[in-house]
């Protein structure tokens, strides 16, 4: 979430279906996030998964990944009617736990705060449509330029871009970046989308600037705007395209514009975490080799950021 870093960025999200194509059956928006969750993962033991002993033994051990990550961002990670987490990620994770014969852990922090509680090890890995920048991985804060941490590896998975949506059928004149000036937008701290606006208002002419109001997370910001208080929002277009899709029936919100920094996500792991990075590596590739990943991505209509193959540091 970036225009210097992220797209969901951590100090940034692609080529997606059609908005049409991200609705899914079943899956409902919901607001706020909860204290922790669990998503149980595969519940495979280790001796019946194919890349176990390629996990650190330490996780082997535990049987369990730790993951940090905003689940309040549908359709990437979302909790549905009946609390469960759901979405792209967990999905993902879970279908990564049968090959690796460990449990992907949800656990709900603010997207701000991922990569500070990945750094404590109050989790393994960071996945929450997180965006992986140059910036992430060299551990510079976008905003200031200064060094702030040692910064962390990515294993990209997915690709997303940046949008901007208004309230349906009031546009206020928006089509580019360039026409917030003057205007209000909300959006989520932290995100790529913040980045955009921040380096977009500085090109804007004097007394013309962008008004920049920042969240928590995405729905607070829904909300904003979609009660009057604000002129656009933004967010990745996966998650952009899921509220326009549901927000209010679809009577909410129109997306404006085309998507810009199309841009990698990943799965945020310590520096010192290599073999874990490289498990996890491992499993994202099998998924894509025997189809797991493929069912995955139609399941949630974003087939058009799907990947061939998983990275390592890929964003630039």
């Amino acid at each position: 979430m970036t225009a210097s870093s992220t797209r969901r960025t951590t100090a940034a999200h692609s080529r997606l279906a059609a908005v049409g194509a991200i609705a899914v059956a079943g899956a409902l928006m919901l607001t706020g996030c909860g204290d922790q969750t669990k998503d149980t993962g595969s519940g495979s033991e280790t001796s019946a998964a194919p890349l176990a002993d390629k996990l650190p033994q330490a996780i082997r051990d535990k049987g369990v990944i730790k993951v940090g990550s905003d689940i309040a961002y549908a359709p990437v990670e979302f909790k549905d009617s009946s609390g469960k987490v759901v979405g792209i990620d967990p999905d993902l994770a879970a279908a990564m736990g049968k090959q690796l014969g460990v449990d992907f852990q949800f656990e709900n922090g603010t997207f701000d705060t991922l990569i500070t509680g990945l750094r404590s090890k109050r989790y393994d890995i960071a996945m929450s449509a997180m965006t992986d920048t140059k910036d992430r991985q060299e551990g510079i804060d976008s905003d200031t330029g200064k060094k702030v941490g040692e910064g962390v590896d990515f294993v990209d998975y997915f690709t997303a871009g940046v949008s901007i949506y208004t309230k349906k059928g009031d546009d206020q004149g928006i089509k580019t970046w360039s026409d917030l000036c003057g205007k209000k937008i909300v959006l989520q701290r932290g995100t790529v989308s913040e980045d955009l606006a921040k380096a977009e208002s500085k090109k804007c002419p004097a007394g013309k600037k962008i008004a920049i109001e920042p969240f928590d997370n995405d729905q607070q910001a829904q909300t904003r705007l979609r009660a009057g208080g604000a002129d656009a929002g933004s967010s990745d277009f996966p998650v952009a395209a899921y509220a326009v899709k549901t927000s209010g029936g679809g009577k909410d919100f129109q997306l404006v514009g085309e998507q810009v920094e199309a841009a990698p996500y990943g799965i945020a792991v310590a520096k010192n975490q290599t073999q874990l990075r490289d498990a996890l590596k491992a499993a994202l590739d099998a998924l894509i080799k025997n189809g797991e990943y493929e069912k995955i991505m139609k399941k949630w209509g974003v087939t058009d950021g799907a990947i061939k193959e998983a990275t390592i540091n890929g964003g630039k």
